[in-house]
């Protein structure tokens, strides 16, 4: 019961921090034109800001924390070391998936023709940027 009160408080946190991850979304879609959404998430699923059109943002939080499980897993596995990012490409473009520190991940959807590397430059900066955000909102949380 403890966990769940605790879990509950720390995503009501994540939300306050909201806005500013909106701005840095919006910030990297500008950079790279060629998403065509972009998504931060809890590292369980929560929605915690969304600029995309046509996308159940809800639904792509939830396989994207999946993914994230499976991600860390296999990485661990492995012995590559904690996740750092996931790229998915089909026929119609690419879904990247990028660690924003220890509680939100970063899901990004990409037409087929983006510069891959790019991809990776620019979202894992964000990534960096939208972890600094969340974990300050979770260390305000802790100060109160």
């Amino acid at each position: 019961m403890r966990r769940a009160l605790r879990l509950r408080a720390e995503r009501r946190q994540m939300m306050t921090a909201e806005a500013e991850v909106l701005v840095e979304l919006r910030r990297l879609r500008a950079r790279l034109p060629q998403l065509t959404g972009a998504l931060a998430a809890s590292a369980d699923g929560l929605v915690l800001a969304q600029d995309a059109v046509d996308v159940e943002a809800e639904s792509v939080a939830a396989l994207t924390a999946a993914a994230l499980g499976v991600g860390q897993r296999l990485a661990d596995t492995t012995g590559q070391g904690g996740f750092r990012e996931l790229l998915v490409r089909g026929e119609h473009g690419y879904v990247a998936t990028y660690a924003a520190g220890g509680s939100a991940v970063l899901t990004l959807l990409a037409q087929p023709k983006i510069n891959v590397g790019r991809l990776h430059l620019e979202a894992r900066r964000s990534s960096a940027r939208i972890g600094e955000l969340v974990n300050e909102a979770l260390e305000r949380r802790d100060l109160n």
